[in-house]
């Protein structure tokens, strides 16, 4: 993957409006899950991608630092010829000098060569080093995304529950409000009332047919005394008078 692709998929991930793509969305659940998922994905491809650019710049760090390594160990080559060299021409022995002089510009040119080497690698480094850098932060923005988008799917989930919760309370408080007719208690209150009103219909009933009865008994005793006067008419008797206090 490379350097521009990875910057350009951080930065267009973390310039994600989540609130105004949550808002568009038929299903925000569904929807969160899946930039969820697909956030996971960009992360897994930007840390393989930063690790490969990581070890690459920690080559070119080590090859930097072997070719300072060698440049001054060359110079050390050097110098231990040229001074080898001295000694040799002190002593007298110009040809034998002259070898180690020429050892030592050997020398010398090797550290040069090493030294421009090294020298060459440093922008090559320091760029790969901000661009590194770069991405790392790009990679930590990216897992506070994650983070967030992590935050605000269990956040819509709780809230979705929550008023589902909150829907099925106010059903269940519908359904035994005594004042709807079409309520359980109401209707149950409404056969209480027929019953009670259907055996005050009995009782009223009973009531009359024993004053009925009554009514009949007082007739049959009134019809026996006449009977009773008659026949002591009948009889020469005449009947005796009822008087107050007799």
């Amino acid at each position: 993957m490379a350097k521009q692709s990875i910057f350009g998929r951080i930065s267009q991930l973390l310039r994600a409006n989540i609130n105004a793509m949550l808002d568009a969305a038929e299903d925000p659940a569904m929807m969160l899950d899946q930039m969820v998922r697909d956030y996971k994905n960009s992360i897994a491809d930007a840390e393989n991608a930063i690790a490969q650019t990581i070890g690459n710049l920690r080559l070119l760090e080590q090859d930097h630092a072997e070719d300072v390594a060698n440049a001054a160990d060359w110079g050390q080559k050097a110098l231990a010829a040229s001074r080898k060299g001295d000694e040799l021409r002190a002593a007298g022995n110009a040809a034998d000098a002259d070898k180690f002089d020429n050892l030592a510009k050997v020398a010398l040119g090797k550290q040069m060569s090493s030294e421009k080497e090294a020298k060459d690698a440093e922008p090559t480094i320091a760029a790969q080093t901000e661009v590194v850098d770069k991405l790392k932060k790009g990679l930590d923005g990216m897992r506070e995304k994650l983070t967030e988008l992590s935050s605000k799917r269990d956040e819509l989930i709780a809230r979705a529950k929550t008023a589902e919760a909150q829907q099925q309370v106010m059903d269940a408080m519908k359904s035994i409000d005594i004042m709807d007719p079409t309520s359980e208690i109401a209707r149950f209150d409404e056969k209480i009332r027929r019953e009670e009103a259907k055996i005050m219909g009995q009782q009223e009933l009973a009531a009359s047919s024993l004053d009925a009865q009554f009514e009949q008994l007082q007739d049959s005793d009134k019809e026996v005394e006449i009977d009773a006067r008659l026949a002591a008419l009948k009889s020469g008797d005449a009947p005796k008078a009822v008087t107050s206090g007799n």
